[in-house]
């Protein structure tokens, strides 16, 4: 259950970003369950970047974290999600994203929006 609800967080998430910033756009589904269902496609695929891939870059860049007293974290967040786009480039539905600072920006904006859904949706 805690998946589930983790993917629809993300992909809400996603969604207010991709109202919010105009260089990052989600792609396909023509009806509103088919664009619901690519964004949790794409909430999916950016919940497993950040797991399998995330962890691998965080410990390579551990000195870059610790200089910058982490701020190099919005850097890291931005490449996954433009890893997450480059994943779904290939094909007709996924993330669109035209630079490096809206990757950033955009990861600054999923981030906030995933902890605050987070943290109203762990209250007993």
């Amino acid at each position: 259950m805690g998946f589930v609800v983790r993917v629809l967080i993300n992909g809400v998430a996603i969604w207010v970003a991709t109202l919010i910033l105009p260089g990052l756009q989600v792609l396909g589904g023509q009806t509103t369950a088919g664009r619901i269902g690519v964004i949790l496609l794409v909430a999916l695929l950016f919940g497993i970047v950040n797991a399998v891939v995330k962890p691998i870059v965080a410990l390579l860049s551990l000195p870059l974290y610790i200089l910058t007293l982490g701020l190099f974290t919005l850097v890291v967040n931005g490449l996954m999600l433009l890893l997450t786009e480059w994943i779904t480039e290939r094909t007709d539905w996924g993330l669109r994203i035209d630079d490096f600072g809206t990757a950033v920006l955009g990861a600054l904006i999923v981030s906030v929006v995933s902890f605050v859904l987070s943290a109203v949706t762990n209250r007993d």
